[in-house]
């Protein structure tokens, strides 16, 4: 295999934890307003793109050794639930459900 088509193998691993990370995102800003989470201070973009595309290359890689080929539909899957449940913690959600948990405590008692 020439250093050509080693690099294509390599880019096209990758593209799809690439493409995801970076619409999260972007589009997190976007769609901060609908969802009432404007005033929320989440991490820089490129912060939240940095970490979700690490966190999908790893379940690309884990899909690849677990599974014995890249491309099955589980790893793409298990790519979107990870890097969406990322998102989801960089912008707040853990913060929110911990919230949501004190007030329905406070008021069972």
């Amino acid at each position: 295999m020439t250093a050509y088509l080693l690099i294509n193998h390599l880019l096209n691993f990758i593209a799809p934890a690439a493409f995801t990370a970076l619409m999260l995102g972007l589009l997190s800003r976007f769609f901060a307003g609908f969802f009432g989470a404007a005033d929320a201070q989440p991490p820089h973009w490129a912060q939240q793109v940095a970490l979700n595309f690490a966190i999908g290359v790893g379940v690309l890689l884990a899909g690849l050794v677990l599974l014995g080929r890249d491309g099955k539909m589980l790893t793409y899957l298990l790519l979107m639930l990870s890097t969406a449940t990322s998102q989801w913690w960089q912008l707040g959600g853990n913060h929110d459900c911990r919230e949501r948990l004190k007030k329905l405590a406070t008021r069972q008692r």
